[in-house]
């Protein structure tokens, strides 16, 4: 019993740590390909890499990982190991692939190509951000983070019921701001705004497609099996309600299931196995917390 666990443990583990490499991917291709050719910035601890790079030549990884190194501080403090050791595999591997990128892209004169042509600065950022926000939405779906600002809005999201993308927002608009100092062009900074607000955007929408819930009312005289079946197969909790037919004045039983919009094909089919006749209403619900859903933030 206690090895199944263990490799169902293991399984899952290395499941999230997969994901979250594949959303580095995204995310160091989108900074190697389209923002820096650009000279566009962003938030974030890799925004103000950027601005160093912009400003010095100091490669962008260089600077990534010395600032993440003070942060781990906190994330190991208020996060907890777990999330830390995911945090520090996150730091290693986007320091590896953004120089990776980086290296596989230049040219033979060392210079990162722009790919979409010139003056195409706004394409490029329309791209690049969407890429970002792409991989660091699947790298929070997955308990990680690519440290800095990420880690701040992790440590709010856990005691407040506030979207990972809008704190993010919040703690990314000074840096932005600060490009100005270096490029004296405001376009620069608009462009990096809107970098932001994409990436708020992808990030929110991953995340809430991720965790979206849905509600099943199933109507049926076998009711009594496709709880069972539900209960067991699915593993997810149902509640009987009492009903009454207005025509037939029949006595019935509802089934009300909660799950995962991801298990639904699972109770349709489990549903149509013991009733092809059941009478079945499914709904999305904005929010479901509680025990195999999300944790009550609220004081």
């Amino acid at each position: 019993m206690e090895s199944s666990l263990l490799i169902k443990k293991l399984g899952r583990e290395s499941k999230d740590y997969l994901a979250i490499t594949f959303g580095l991917i995204c995310y160091s291709l989108g900074w190697a390909a389209f923002l820096l050719p650009y000279q566009i910035t962003t938030g974030g601890v890799t925004g103000i890499a950027a601005i160093i790079y912009y400003a010095t030549g100091i490669e962008i990884q260089i600077s990534y990982f010395i600032i993440n190194a003070v942060f781990l501080g906190f994330a190991l403090k208020i996060l907890g190991p777990r999330f830390s050791v995911k945090t520090v595999y996150a730091i290693f591997m986007l320091t590896f692939l953004l120089w990776f990128f980086q290296m596989l892209l230049k040219d033979e004169n060392g210079h990162l190509p722009q790919l979409l042509g010139p003056n195409q600065d706004f394409m490029a950022c329309v791209i690049g951000a969407g890429l970002l926000g792409f991989g660091i939405g699947i790298v929070f779906c997955n308990n990680g983070s690519t440290g800095g600002t990420d880690i701040i809005a992790w440590i709010i999201n856990k005691y407040k019921d506030v979207t990972l993308g809008r704190m993010m927002m919040y703690c990314d608009i000074v840096i932005i701001s600060s490009c100005y100092f270096i490029f004296h062009d405001w376009r620069r900074v608009l462009f990096g705004f809107c970098v932001l607000f994409i990436m708020s955007i992808v990030i929110d929408y991953v995340i809430n497609s991720a965790r979206q819930s849905v509600q099943f009312l199933i109507f049926s005289r076998k009711y009594e099996e496709i709880a069972e079946g539900i209960a067991t197969k699915i593993d997810r909790g149902v509640t009987l309600l009492d009903g009454k037919g207005w025509y037939s004045k029949q006595e019935i039983k509802v089934v009300v299931v909660l799950a995962k919009k991801s298990e639904s094909i699972d109770i349709f089919r489990l549903v149509k196995d013991i009733d092809p006749n059941a009478f079945v209403s499914q709904s999305n619900v904005v929010g479901v917390y509680g025990e195999g859903f999300d944790k009550l933030k609220v004081k």
